[in-house]
This record gives structure tokens, C-alpha cells and sequence, in this order.
């Protein structure tokens, strides 16, 4: 291990070599190995010792379940490297993939149009150079200028790609929707295409966390939408043409799937007793 070269993990796991030299391996089968990841290498120790360059690493794909015994693990990285395919599963996985995107990414430097849209408005704002770091919680761009841009990986809406001119050239970009305060925005980034090919992985593990199977009746698609949309809450049930006691319902249920927060509680008050004595005589008194 050179000087500058860096340990980031040391866990045990599994891996699959799914594809070798070009050819499909349909009876390929899980490997217990010890997974130790530096800032240069993944090295796979189990009877042979399996090390895999990170910049030799073409594509960080999706799913690669090449047979039942693939398909039955729920998380892994597909790792494709040249002619190879090797799936990895670590013991604690997510805290395996956060690290790895960290040792692959951490440092580099991509391109950076933020905000490119801002509340629905496209912005026309220039792309500027920004050195990426991965966290568990966040994607942290800081761009050139000083300015810092933070992603927080639970909080990603929607991810969306596009081949078109950027910074200089025909260039692959990756749309980003995310909020800033209370404002949807989206940030637009490009660069090389393996640094772009992980970041993407992290981005769509960002989209699974918060893309629930929801089964939303008519009228709470409505209410989502029309909150998306900037309706305020107060205003949801004459906008929706529903029963206030049925739009607080749905929040109830919304709010427990996580859909919306709660930002401030409106506290509901009724007369007592007493404060119809007070009433009382406060009008004898006029």
C-alpha cells in the first residue's frame, strides 16, 4: 500500500463473479470473503484473493441477477470491470456502499449548474467546477466560487438524465430534484463518465428511500399534489372541494407514511364553563 493510499473499510461479506471474460456464468455462486476497501482498491479475501482497482471499475450498474442464487440477495453492487461482472454484498451494506462511493468519489471534481431550476423556473445560471464528498446523510458539493450545495440523500425527489451541451461539450447530464429551505430545486451535474456512473447509483439509492408503494386514494393524490404545488394547507380543503375533517384525516395518513412534516401545530380551542362566565360579562358590560 503506497503513502497516500488509505484504508476506508475492513468488513466481511460475499461476492459473486457473474460474468468472467465476456461469458455469463449461470452457475455462479455466492463467495463469504473479507471485503477490504482502500482509496485505490476493493480487495475480496476468500480462498484467492480477488483485487479490483477502483479505476479500473468501468460501470457501477444496477441489478446484474444472473441467476436465482443473485437474485435472492436483496443489496449488492454490480461492479463491472472490462469483460467481468462481480457482484459484491457486504455484512452491514449500507454502510459498505456509502463508503464505497465515498473511496470512489470523494475529492473529484465534476461540473455544477445550481440552482438550474428553482421552484419550477429554469434559472440559466453557468456551470462552475465543484469537488464532491459523500456522506452518510449527504452529497456536499462546494463549487468555486465558495458556495456549498448540500443534497441530503433522504430528500431527493426525482433523478432524470440527458445527453445535451454542457460545459464545453455534448456531455451526459444528471437532473437532480431536491429541496433548498422550503424550495424544490433542481441541480444539474456532468463530468467523467465512471464519477457520473456512481453518482448516479447514489442518487437512485436517494430515490428508493423515499419512494414508498403508497396506495393514495383520488383525493390524496390530490392533496400531495396541490401541496407540491404551493397550495397552502390551510386553503387544501376548499382547493380540493373536501370536508376539512377529511383533509385532516389525510394529513394524519400522510404524515404517518412520511409523506409530509409537520412544520407548526394549530391549536383548537373550545369555550369552558368559566370562559362562557367571563363572555357573559364582558357583553353585560357593553
Amino acid at each position: 500500500m503506497s503513502n497516500s493510499e488509505k484504508k476506508v473499510t475492513d468488513m466481511q461479506g460475499r461476492y459473486m463473479q457473474a460474468v468472467a471474460d465476456g461469458r455469463q456464468r449461470d452457475d455462479a455462486d455466492w463467495q463469504s470473503c473479507r471485503i477490504v476497501l482502500t482509496t485505490e482498491r476493493l480487495v475480496l479475501v476468500a480462498e484467492e484473493k480477488l483485487t479490483v482497482p477502483l479505476a479500473e471499475i468501468d460501470e457501477i450498474g444496477e441489478r446484474y441477477d444472473v441467476n436465482q442464487r443473485a437474485a435472492g440477495v436483496a443489496s449488492y453492487l454490480g461492479l463491472h470491470v472490462g469483460d467481468d461482472v462481480v457482484l459484491v454484498s457486504g455484512a452491514e451494506h449500507d454502510e459498505f456502499e456509502t463508503d464505497f462511493y465515498h473511496a470512489c468519489l470523494n475529492g473529484e471534481v465534476l461540473f455544477v449548474d445550481h440552482p438550474a431550476v428553482e421552484g419550477g423556473v429554469v434559472q440559466g445560471t453557468d456551470w462552475t467546477k465543484a469537488r464532491i464528498r459523500i456522506t452518510d446523510d449527504d452529497i456536499r458539493l462546494a463549487l468555486a466560487d465558495g458556495e456549498r450545495v448540500v443534497i441530503e440523500r433522504d430528500d431527493i425527489g426525482e433523478v432524470e438524465e440527458d445527453e445535451r451541451q454542457a460545459a464545453g461539450d455534448e456531455r451526459r447530464v444528471i437532473e437532480v430534484e431536491h429541496s433548498q429551505g422550503e424550495i424544490s430545486v433542481e441541480t444539474h451535474v456532468t463530468g467523467d463518465e465512471y464519477d457520473l456512473s456512481v453518482l448516479s447509483q447514489v442518487l437512485e439509492e436517494g430515490v428508493e428511500r423515499n419512494r414508498a408503494d403508497l396506495d393514495l386514494g383520488p383525493v390524496e393524490k390530490q392533496v400531495v399534489m396541490a401541496l407540491h404545488s404551493g397550495v397552502s394547507p390551510f386553503e387544501i380543503p376548499e382547493f380540493v372541494d373536501a370536508e376539512v375533517e377529511e383533509i385532516e384525516a389525510i394529513y394524519d395518513r400522510l404524515i404517518e407514511l412520511d409523506v409530509i412534516e409537520v412544520v407548526r401545530e394549530r391549536t383548537e380551542v373550545a369555550m369552558t364553563a368559566r370562559g362562557r362566565s367571563v363572555a357573559g360579562e364582558r357583553m353585560g358590560e357593553q
